[in-house]
């Protein structure tokens, strides 16, 4: 058995299942039906990660997982099943906890910029076609050049704005780009607003380095994001995530192989990643899950099937946890299926029927051995967690946010100068410059043309009184001489 220190104690099958922390950033996938207790395993596995000094980063979809920032309680159940695999030291903590929302109500408000993001992720935020796709580009391209940052939602769509205007300027360059195009943009991007987007860019950006704090004991910082009202979005969702992801594969040394995690970062409900996702949105989900590791970042999907993960992905995933799943159907006895054969088969065990019978509390495991090879699947009693199962109340959540190491960085939004100021402050030069420029042309005309006119507008108004009531010879005289005193022409 290998010591504590070197890996986090998942459960009891016929030996202890160690996940080895020196593969931990070779990732793994935790999958079972809903209530099968996949958050369960995910809590545990983060208090064995953060009490080994890995930070963890954890998406909280049903609230559940807060918890993990107060010690559980006694109870006869989780007492019972940790004698049963072995645990005699069990005990009941909390784990260093800091609290993120991209609202900003149950935790830090958590902003990235949309130059981070950039033009593919957005593209799939917004479902664009190919076309819109291009144009996006082309805006970012164009701000790149000019050396304008784009930051937050206006400031995207003043340099689409711009861009439409520039079309005949741009065309040699970068192709058509037809109002309609940015049109469709636009009123996407006011559907995102109306998700909350707004919200989520701009700055101060998240950064990285918050989330790879580890407390003065030695202890990771567990960083938990509020989900359950982002699920409502859930196209936000697996974008933020993913461009989180980018951020971390971009920013992050090279490592090589650790001995333990720089961080681990779980995925909930990560079909929402892959459904429905371009081509290229899944070359560059599994470029980041390939090439991540070596910066010593483990990823975690956690969804209801293996299946719902590319096998380009899956491929990549060493470390397994199965719960229990449903075969009513035959789609669902398709998927149980297919689901046994992604393990390493244990001729002990038949690994399909095992995955219909699991009890809450029960899963099959196989994590990678000494040689980083995986194990034979094993069924496997899971341990029970030591801090709280349950979400914290909302006035325990105030005080753990007002105490986080991180209060205060990101609670107040800045608004710097962007893409927006500088067009805006350039669209207000160019009119100044307009406006010069015709008060110029009206002043090089003005003692002709204004005074002429000004002119016959008097003297058609005074014919008209004086004519109408002086109809002789004398009358008219008075008339040419009142217009020649007028004019200065006697």
């Amino acid at each position: 058995m290998v010591a504590a220190a070197d890996s986090v104690f998942i459960g009891q099958s016929i030996h202890p299942e160690n996940l080895l922390l020196r593969f931990g950033n070779r990732h793994g996938l935790i999958t079972g039906a809903t209530g099968t207790g996949k958050t369960v395993t995910l809590q545990i596995m983060a208090e064995g990660f953060s009490k080994a000094g890995v930070p963890v980063f954890a998406a909280d979809v049903k609230g559940d997982l807060s918890g993990i920032a107060e010690p559980g309680a006694p109870n006869d159940a989780l007492v019972a099943r940790a004698k049963q695999i072995g645990m005699d030291d069990y005990g009941f903590e909390a784990f260093p906890t800091i609290f993120w929302d991209l609202y900003g109500e149950q935790g830090h408000p958590v902003r990235t910029t949309m130059s981070e993001m950039g033009p593919l992720l957005l593209s799939r935020l917004m479902n664009l076609t190919e076309a819109q796709e291009g144009a996006l580009n082309i805006a970012f391209r164009i701000a790149d050049q000019e050396g304008m940052a784009l930051l937050d939602m206006k400031d995207l769509r003043a340099m689409l704005t711009d861009l439409a205007g520039r079309a005949d300027e741009l065309r040699a360059e970068y192709g058509n780009v037809t109002a309609s195009t940015i049109g469709a943009i636009q009123r996407r991007l006011l559907v995102l607003e109306q998700q909350g987007a707004d919200q989520f860019f701009g700055e101060p950006a998240l950064s990285i380095s918050d989330l790879m704090r580890t407390t003065p004991d030695g202890r990771g910082y567990v960083s938990i994001l509020a989900a359950d009202k982002l699920m409502q979005a859930p196209g936000l969702y697996a974008t933020f995530l993913l461009s989180l992801m980018s951020e971390l594969f971009e920013q992050l040394p090279e490592v090589g192989n650790p001995d333990k995690p720089k961080l681990v970062f779980f995925f909930d409900e990560a079909h929402l990643l892959f459904d429905e996702a371009p081509p290229a949105l899944i070359q560059k989900v599994e470029q980041v899950v390939r090439l991540i590791r070596s910066k010593g970042v483990g990823i975690y999907f956690v969804t209801q099937n293996p299946m719902d993960v590319p096998d380009t992905v899956l491929a990549q995933l060493g470390n397994r946890v199965q719960h229990a799943l449903r075969a009513y159907t035959p789609r669902e006895q398709k998927a149980v299926k297919a689901a046994a054969t992604t393990f390493r088969q244990n001729p002990d065990l038949d690994t399909e029927t095992a995955i219909t019978q699991l009890g809450t509390g029960e899963a099959l495991t196989s994590l990678l051995d000494d040689k980083g090879v995986p194990s034979m699947v094993q069924k496997t009693l899971i341990r029970p967690p030591s801090s709280r199962l349950g979400p914290v109340t909302p006035d325990e959540r105030r005080k753990l946010i007002s105490a986080s190491p991180v209060y205060g960085i990101y609670e107040t939004p800045v608004d710097r100068e962007s893409a927006y100021e500088i067009l805006t402050k350039r669209a207000q030069e160019k009119a100044q410059q307009a406006a010069t420029a015709a008060q110029e042309v009206a002043a090089a005309k003005q003692p002709q043309s204004a005074v002429s006119s000004t002119l016959d507008t008097i003297t058609q108004r005074i014919v008209r009184n004086v004519a109408s009531q002086v109809g002789t010879q004398i009358g008219r005289a008075l008339v040419r001489g009142i217009l020649g005193s007028l004019t200065g022409r006697r």
